[in-house]
């Protein structure tokens, strides 16, 4: 299909005006392609070759407006490190509409009613950053939003004491729905409106219940659900948010908003990726508690059109669920299954982090290796890349004797192993790579990097140094929320 003959749809103004503000963005000078994204262009049947037109880049500049469309700014609250914000809403975001129930959102197109003291913009740095991650989550199975395209410009904003110049990336998601956006209904308490809002997010994202009888609380588990299998993946790839605010907390059980993130590179089960987060509220550990924290927050701006003690009830089964996927997962990154084992390996896990971390070393190359390793006794592969090889070493006697006990063998291991331990995994230091060379006006590492993180189990043989270790030096990294 053409661009010309895509046509939005705008459903969110069924809701009083004093939720959203109707604003066109504000074009960026000399807007120039970076990348597009043809895996998204299926999601909404758009030809390939419209990406290269200039019309594609004007479509993500803001200056050609679709069919159908009519931008929008979404307004929410939200809790954020733990205080309640009252006004938030799309400050650099603005909405275009909806293709095949993708909902369409320009992140970086100029200033809107909620903007507050930001100049809504983004730069090209944290436009690299978002777009090059939605499609490594996607490309890790783990539930996200995705990316279409991203342009960078002529303009330029003040980050970090630094002039940088600004970018749009088109951003695409099921739904925009936030718990944030549920506190900011709630502040009305008028029932009927929180109902209707509870039916829009049904119908995007749960149309299984629209006939159903309690459907809101029905709505609400599915979301329990989601969330607890959600941070389970987060945890099991070493993936760290960094900002689980609840403005940034999907109602459909999605990675959304990607600012201060990180993949781990040396396990650190404390490790803080946002440096502002001074107390750790955001740490990698921590985030089971955060999401659970987050759905309480969730619960008080449903209780008006649900049975509060039914959500609170349900809640007991959040940190179970998380755990037994975590579990679930985590045996079969080691290539064993935990429904053979007692506890579901449960010691065997923990002692495994507890030496990762003393050995300092690197996370997801280590599950690699272990894939592909032949022989217990050359450990050679993995021990040569830790900075302290005797923590391993005892975990290794731990893990053959369980390895014995199922009767598994390193073939049977490896089929196991194959299928979710990547080789790739796209850390900071690889995207700032890219991002040096896009200031540059070099965009070809950005679509290098595509390609990985969409293929993270594939070979990339002119890019095999990605799959090494990360250099100390930049290993663990906290980063801005401009990043």
């Amino acid at each position: 299909m053409k661009l010309n003959e895509l046509k939005l749809e705008v459903d969110y103004f069924e809701f009083d005006e004093k939720y959203y503000h109707k604003v066109n963005p504000t074009p960026l000078k000399n807007p120039k392609l970076v990348s597009f994204n043809p895996l998204a262009c299926e999601l909404i049947n758009l030809d390939y070759s419209e990406c290269e037109t200039s019309d594609f880049v004007d479509f993500i500049n803001g200056s050609k407006i679709l069919e159908g469309s009519t931008p929008y700014a979404m307004a929410y609250a939200g809790h954020q490190f733990g205080y309640f914000v009252p006004q938030l809403g799309d400050g650099r975001a603005i909405n275009l509409g909806a293709v095949n129930n993708w909902h369409l959102q320009t992140k970086g197109s100029g200033l809107t009613r909620y903007s507050r003291q930001g100049d809504g913009r983004a730069v090209l740095r944290s436009s690299i950053r978002e777009y090059i991650m939605s499609e490594a989550m996607f490309g890790l199975g783990i539930p996200t939003t995705r990316a279409l395209g991203i342009i960078d410009s002529d303009s330029f904003a003040h980050r970090d004491w630094e002039q940088e110049s600004c970018s749009i990336v088109l951003r695409m998601s099921p739904s925009w729905i936030r718990v944030g956006t549920f506190e900011f209904f709630a502040r009305s308490r008028d029932k009927e409106t929180i109902s209707k809002l509870a039916d829009y997010v049904i119908k995007q994202s749960y149309p299984h219940l629209e006939n159903e009888e309690n459907r809101y609380e029905k709505m609400f588990y599915s979301l329990v659900d989601k969330t607890a299998e959600l941070i389970a993946l987060w945890q099991v790839y070493g993936f760290q948010h960094g900002v689980m605010n609840t403005d940034n907390f999907s109602l459909a059980g999605l990675t959304i908003d990607y600012g201060p993130y990180a993949f781990m590179d040396y396990f650190e089960k404390n490790s803080i990726c946002n440096h502002t987060d001074a107390e750790g509220r955001y740490s990698y550990n921590n985030q089971p508690y955060v999401a659970r924290w987050n759905l309480f927050a969730l619960i008080s701006a449903l209780k008006l059109i649900c049975d509060e003690s039914k959500l609170e009830s349900y809640m007991k089964t959040f940190l179970p669920q998380h755990e037994k996927v975590y579990l679930d997962l985590m045996n079969k990154r080691l290539g064993l299954d935990a429904s053979k084992s007692g506890n579901s390996n449960l010691h065997l896990i923990l002692e495994l982090l507890g030496s990762l971390e003393n050995a300092k070393m690197d996370y997801n190359v280590f599950f690699y290796r272990l894939t592909h390793l032949k022989s217990f006794e050359d450990l050679s592969s993995i021990l040569d890349i830790a900075v302290f090889q005797e923590p391993l070493k005892n975990w290794f006697e731990s893990y053959k004797k369980v390895c014995d006990e199922q009767k598994t063998t390193f073939e049977s291991r490896f089929e196991v192993m194959k299928k979710v331990n990547p080789k790739y995994i796209l850390k900071n230091y690889i995207l700032q790579e890219a991002i040096e060379k896009a200031h540059e006006g070099d965009y070809s590492l950005v679509n290098d990097l595509l390609k990985i993180a969409q293929n993270p189990y594939d070979e990339h043989s002119d890019f095999e140094r990605y799959a090494n270790p990360t250099p100390m030096k930049f290993a663990n990294i906290k980063l801005s929320c401009s990043s």
